[in-house]
């Protein structure tokens, strides 16, 4: 917490609060601002700690740095740190079903291989846990040796699968609340550019969903900041005369950088014809080509780009072919 104003004016001094973002979300910078508090949220990666190898971390060191960094942020000199846009309550809760289906689709994923590997160690192979009919089916199976399943095996299974139908139902009643959310208000805000952003040939409701709420539509300032917030920057490491490049960041949004290589992949099969997919095409092609699965991170981030013109200014790529309105 900082004060600022004229010295020996009491009523012209204004108390102003920062924080680091973390676990506890942005609820309390909500409540300040509702009471007329300026408030700040620094983002912690932006502030420069001691680079020993051993060095003093306590309560009292961290609260004296962040009010240094604070200070020199207020005086504008914005090099000190970053801050986090405060997202609205709404904004927050619109992430939530995108967030829980993501979730509840890695559950799936867990119960359907811990199945799997359970029969695989009794020697049963070719048997699909996630069919409709397998609770049936299940007792109708035998090992190598003749024999059925041993009962606890046969049980741990059973209530597996009923795990998995629970997974099932829930990850279907987002989907089709989703889409009632979708129809009740097709022109509202982030739902126009899920709309407009579906109708790519290759790109799912899902898919689209989940970017716009997630970085689509956050209020950013040009494609250098919507590359960084997702991580698709590089991070070179320059000193004298050795140059060399050591990966993506990786400091932004672990699950949009996911969903973009996904969709980046995509794009090559079902926007062959595009001008990104020509790109990509032209530098893996051939005996010099470059490697395939580093090209498609760069391919990832100018498809990011080109989405984020696409929802903000109309522009569409060049090339790429969209679903007609029904």
């Amino acid at each position: 917490m900082a004060g600022r104003g004229c010295a020996g004016r009491q009523d012209d001094w204004q108390i102003t609060v920062a924080f680091e973002a973390g676990r506890d979300g942005f609820w309390l910078a909500r409540w300040l601002q509702a009471r007329d508090i300026e408030v700040h949220v620094v983002h912690s990666t932006s502030v420069a700690v001691s680079r020993e190898h051993r060095r003093a971390k306590t309560d009292r060191l961290d609260t004296a740095m962040l009010m240094r960094v604070f200070l020199g942020w207020l005086r504008g000199e914005r090099g000190h740190c970053r801050m986090v846009a405060i997202p609205t309550l709404e904004q927050e809760d619109a992430k939530r079903p995108s967030r829980e289906r993501e979730s509840l689709v890695g559950e799936r994923t867990r119960i359907v291989n811990r199945m799997k590997a359970a029969l695989a160690r009794l020697g049963i192979r070719g048997f699909k846990p996630t069919l409709r009919k397998a609770p049936q089916r299940l007792d109708a199976l035998r090992t190598p040796e003749g024999v059925p399943i041993p009962p606890n095996t046969r049980d741990e299974i059973r209530r597996d699968m009923v795990r998995l139908a629970v997974v099932r139902e829930q990850i279907d009643v987002i989907e089709q609340a989703r889409l009632v959310r979708l129809e009740q208000a097709p022109a509202a805000g982030p739902h126009a550019m899920v709309r407009l952003f579906a109708r790519v040939v290759g790109v799912g409701l899902e898919t689209a969903d989940m970017l716009v709420q997630e970085v689509l539509s956050r209020n950013l300032r040009d494609r250098r900041a919507v590359a960084r917030y997702v991580g698709l920057t590089g991070s070179p490491d320059e000193s004298g005369k050795r140059r060399r490049e050591k990966g993506l960041a990786k400091a932004g949004n672990a699950r949009v950088r996911r969903g973009l290589i996904q969709l980046a992949w995509r794009l090559l099969r079902f926007q062959k014809e595009s001008a990104l997919a020509q790109w990509y095409r032209a530098r893996t092609d051939g005996p010099k080509g470059a490697r395939k699965t580093t090209m498609i991170v760069a391919l990832a981030r100018k498809l990011l780009i080109a989405l984020w013109r696409m929802v903000t200014i109309g522009e569409v790529p060049a090339g790429v072919v969209l679903r007609q309105t029904p």
